[in-house]
């Protein structure tokens, strides 16, 4: 665990600061340096991807705003009320919370066997419970703000039932009825909302699928291509920061593939 900051035009205590959890490599750095671009004060969350986490660190720091770096598995509950605490005595307060972190086995749906109860427990730990314990821990720090956002990372897989792996999808349709669920009960005071992609061009997908075999699985989309990490930061952006009327919804970003 490490913090780092640099000094700015604004006061911590003025600044808004956004919580982006798996934000070492792919859509989870590209949120946070979004919100860094946008003024936010950023804690970058990683569970064992250290030095790049660093790397995002210094790309948050690098738009003149406080950047706090923090490890912590979120399926872990003690470890996320750990990591809340840390959020709280050092920023007083916290606007947005994306939940990013995610896991999952690229397994073949047909092959049941492969698909053990000890990969069905971590994805759901962390696709499922670790949103979870993070909404639960952050939910006091963003009823204090007092327009708090809650943006999910889900997937369309949760969706269309398709994706890396049963598990995973079951997680992630999961984390779009949680949305829903969390909507109601949140409301007014806390909007929650879900972006779900389709096949993003991350290391993660990069480590089973080549450019010819991701760039083939997209030919017939309508808009042809795949998103990129900035795509889903877009997003991401919109639900947390771009309305105040907008909860409950799980936003498609597929360029065209579920419609």
């Amino acid at each position: 665990m490490a913090e780092n900051s640099q000094p700015s035009t604004q006061t911590a205590s003025s600044r808004k600061v956004a919580l982006v959890t798996g934000s070492a490599t792919g859509i989870g750095r590209a949120c946070a340096v979004r919100f860094a671009q946008a003024g936010y004060d950023v804690v970058v969350n990683y569970s064992r991807s250290e030095a790049d986490a660093e790397e995002t660190l210094r790309l948050v720091q690098a738009e003149n705003v406080r950047g706090l770096l923090l490890q912590c598995d979120v399926g872990n509950d003690a470890a996320v009320k750990t990591m809340l605490g840390k959020i709280e005595a050092e920023f007083g307060r916290l606007d947005v919370l994306v939940n990013n972190a995610g896991t999952t086995w690229f397994i073949d749906h047909k092959n049941l066997d492969e698909m053990s109860e000890e990969k069905w427990d971590r994805i759901l730990q962390v696709n499922l419970k670790g949103p979870f314990f993070c909404i639960r821990a952050a939910v006091p720090l963003l009823k204090k703000s007092g327009a708090g956002a809650i943006v999910s990372v889900s997937s369309v897989a949760g969706i269309t039932g398709d994706g890396s792996s049963i598990a995973y999808a079951a997680s992630k349709g999961a984390v779009n009825t949680m949305t829903k669920s969390l909507a109601r009960s949140l409301a007014p005071e806390i909007r929650v909302n879900a972006v779900c992609p389709g096949p993003v061009d991350t290391r993660w997908l990069r480590a089973v699928m080549s450019e010819e075999q991701l760039k083939n699985r997209t030919s017939t989309f309508p808009l042809q291509r795949p998103a990129y990490p900035e795509d889903i930061a877009d997003a991401v952006i919109y639900l947390a920061t771009g309305t105040t009327l907008t909860t409950g919804q799980c936003l498609v970003v597929d360029g065209g593939r579920t419609m």
